[in-house]
């Protein structure tokens, strides 16, 4: 059995990838608020925010804290086009449950469906990310932890779509949020306890990139996008600062008249 170490770069892969799925989750949450507060062509582009903010919240978490990962006497390198499907899915999933939660009119209803649709979609992630690894040996996994993963990627998807119905104020976002960041990384991270490396020596040179050479790159490029779309979203006004702006234009209007 080969030695896995979770964490190779101490803390800094774990609290750094915390800190990507509660930025996803704090961007998707403020996005489906103001998706709600809209109707039309502008909600729609909220909600596609939205979706793509958490999306990419949950990948950048996972492929941060998979920067960590080591297997002793063994190399480890990622399939290119499975780590991009990867991303894909979890874009389409959550795009998927956002949107059934946006335009539904019963909400409990597309509650239910898109935190499973949702939560299913990330761990679909999670494993493709994982089936994506390559390295001199046999991977295997503990059927009850990979149960309990997905379980607790429903559960936290359920409870971001909640959130995302029912929070509202800036605070309650950012709590919600940190318990958010905390349920992903914790379905990440028992995914990742039920993995077991059976390590096979060889000389041959592993297909696939390296994490410094692909994964890196990549979440600093997703990491990027989440602080700009986050300070985009800040700066953006509100329907309530618009309709505030709105009501104190019209005296000044009358007055001109």
């Amino acid at each position: 059995m080969g030695h896995m170490d979770h964490a190779a770069f101490g803390w800094l892969t774990p609290v750094l990838s915390y800190v990507m799925a509660c930025i996803g989750a704090a961007l998707g949450l403020r996005c489906t608020v103001r998706a709600l507060a809209t109707t039309g062509r502008s909600r729609r582009n909220w909600l596609i925010t939205a979706a793509s903010a958490i999306g990419t919240g949950i990948w950048t978490m996972h492929f941060v804290a998979m920067l960590g990962f080591r297997v002793s006497g063994t190399e480890i390198r990622y399939d290119v086009p499975l780590t991009i499907l990867s991303l894909v899915v979890a874009m389409v999933v959550v795009c998927a449950g956002v949107f059934a939660v946006g335009y539904s009119r019963d909400r409990n209803r597309a509650l239910l469906l898109g935190g499973l649709t949702t939560g299913l979609g990330v761990a679909s992630m999670h494993y493709l990310g994982m089936a994506a690894v390559r390295l001199h040996g046999d991977v295997t996994y503990d059927p009850t932890l990979v149960g309990l993963s997905v379980l607790i990627a429903v559960v936290a998807a359920t409870a971001a779509l909640w959130a995302g119905l029912n929070i509202k104020s800036p605070l309650a976002v950012t709590v919600a949020s940190l318990v958010m960041g905390v349920a992903v990384t914790s379905m990440h991270y028992t995914g990742m306890f039920a993995v077991s490396v059976r390590v096979t020596p060889s000389s041959e040179v592993l297909p696939g990139a390296t994490a410094m050479q692909f994964i890196f790159p990549l979440a600093v490029g997703l990491g990027s996008y989440l602080f700009l779309t986050s300070a985009f979203v800040a700066l953006s006004p509100t329907a309530d600062e618009r309709e505030a702006s709105a009501s104190a234009q019209r005296p000044v209007e009358s007055a001109a008249r």
